[in-house]
């Protein structure tokens, strides 16, 4: 079989009908959901004071790369066959394919527009996002409410080979670890130890300050070394986020803050690790699957149904909603632990794949 990929009227026409629509249908669902948004978070606005120029440009000129980003899948299929139906409705598939140009060759105007939507969101997602999230989640702390977990529990990391660091809860809204404890250990024995009942993070210092602390230092010749005292200012190297990571936080990333943070708990053993693997993957997962939504997208509509547009639009509607919750459930294999992260993270686009494959392969040809 052999593919022309030089530019035609039809390639032409089939990607500007296709970036047109995505685009149209992108700013009309954007705007209702602002909307809806605004509807929903006005009182937040009004009653904290929020300025009018901090809400636009701080907060939604923000949030619409966000959720463009997180819904593109759903915008992709509706895009693909809302106008490959009209297509279909209008006889022009049949036209284009009486014409000698096979399905194989009509697809690549699709998988041509399909690789700018995904390349569009890649950069968006390593490069855009992050940083339009600090810029939104600062002003929904700030004015809204505080996205922010006030709490840790159970912390228990390794701060370098041979430091342990433990604490039984720690809030945000004093920057207090409880009863905390820093283990030193050495050739699999433990050499010192340090208590504290509550340690404080100043972080103007970037210091912390332990109160009614215990150290006690183990000797060769079993005799130990013990201090203890009302207040010990240190430094650790321990900060204040890495009690409260939650995924919001690792949204504000860059892709190479994101490898070093991965590579910093996985030294420490920290079980937080899993948001920062879930964002990594996610950012390209999501991004893939502009190929294979579009590929199921001409495979459903480019058949004239009796049902007409609605009925398509229905179908990719569901479709696309199922894909997205997909991506999310699969999210919870990984907090689970049943499964890493980048294979739960793949398996709806494996499974759609598998299912984009079957349905390409019954398309009328």
């Amino acid at each position: 079989m052999e593919f022309d990929l030089r530019p035609k009227k039809l390639d032409v026409y089939i990607v500007k009908k296709f970036i047109t629509t995505f685009f149209v249908a992108l700013l009309l669902i954007i705007g209702i959901v602002i909307i809806f948004d605004i509807s929903e978070k006005i009182d937040d606005f009004v009653s904290k004071e929020a300025p009018l120029r901090a809400i636009i440009f701080d907060y939604y000129i923000n949030f619409v790369p966000y959720f463009m980003n997180m819904f593109s899948p759903l915008f992709i299929f509706i895009t693909v066959i809302f106008f490959t139906s009209k297509m279909a409705a209008d006889s022009e598939i049949v036209a284009i394919l009486s014409c000698g140009v096979s399905f194989h060759r009509m697809m690549a105007p699709y998988i041509f527009s399909a690789t700018l939507i995904a390349l569009l969101s890649l950069c968006l997602n390593l490069f855009i996002i992050p940083e339009a999230n600090k810029t939104r989640l600062d002003f929904e702390t700030q004015y809204i409410k505080n996205r922010y977990k006030s709490v840790g529990r159970n912390v228990h990391y390794q701060l370098a080979p041979g430091e342990f660091v433990y604490a039984e809860s720690f809030s945000k809204w004093n920057n207090t670890a409880y009863r905390f404890t820093l283990e030193k250990i050495e050739d699999n024995k433990l050499v010192s130890k340090l208590s504290a009942e509550t340690a404080v993070y100043d972080s103007v210092k970037c210091s912390w300050r332990l109160k009614k602390y215990f150290i006690r230092e183990y000797g060769n010749d079993l005799t130990d070394r013990i201090r203890s005292g009302k207040q010990l200012d240190t430094v650790i190297d321990l900060s204040v986020k890495d009690f409260i990571l939650t995924d919001d936080m690792v949204e504000t990333l860059t892709y190479s803050e994101l490898n070093e943070l991965i590579e910093l708990q996985q030294m420490r053993g920290d079980a937080n690790v899993k948001y920062a693997l879930i964002e990594k993957n996610t950012r390209f997962a999501l991004p893939f699957s502009a190929f294979i939504l579009t590929i199921m997208g001409v495979a459903l509509s480019s058949k004239k149904r009796r049902g007409g547009i609605g009925w398509n639009i229905g179908i990719g509607i569901a479709l696309a909603f199922t894909y997205i919750l997909f991506l999310r459930f699969s999210q919870m294999f990984v907090h689970g632990g049943v499964l890493p992260p980048f294979i739960a993270l793949w398996i709806p686009n494996v499974v759609f794949a598998l299912i984009a494959a079957f349905l390409y392969r019954i398309a009328p040809k």
